[in-house]
């Protein structure tokens, strides 16, 4: 997990240097391209804090899978004349929300629970008063 937020932080780094001009054309495909990335590592993130089984080959593979899907969805539809583009985008960000969702519960839990073991919050011993 760590090699692939490292990987990520330079891929944004170098993306920002590089200032690559993107054609008109090729936005829809770079959209769900991004959006297909996202949904990978939000995944990712998912899978290593809910202790699931990460895997450093299940999540590359899950990563060019949805690239591949995102793109074939978009080429499919330019082909058909349909935005097709559109259902790629929402079923990714409906997962990024799910697991973005099921992350913060996961950590809310954990807190919440490291909370009640914590000696400051074990009630204290009845004060005795005369």
């Amino acid at each position: 997990m760590l090699l692939a937020t490292i990987g990520i932080i330079i891929g944004i780094f170098i993306g920002l240097v590089a200032q690559v001009e993107i054609p008109i054309e090729y936005t829809r495909y770079t959209a769900v391209v991004i959006i297909g990335i996202l949904d990978a590592l939000f995944g990712a993130i998912r899978a290593e804090v809910t202790k699931d089984q990460y895997n450093a080959l299940i999540f590359i593979s899950g990563l060019i899978f949805n690239v591949i899907l995102a793109i074939g969805i978009s080429f499919l539809g330019d082909q058909l004349g349909l935005d097709l583009y559109l259902a790629a985008t929402v079923v990714f960000t409906f997962r990024i929300f799910s697991n973005v969702g099921i992350t913060r519960r996961s950590l809310m839990h954990r807190w919440i629970r490291k909370k009640e073991k914590s000696p400051a919050s074990l009630p204290s011993e009845p004060q005795i008063t005369d």
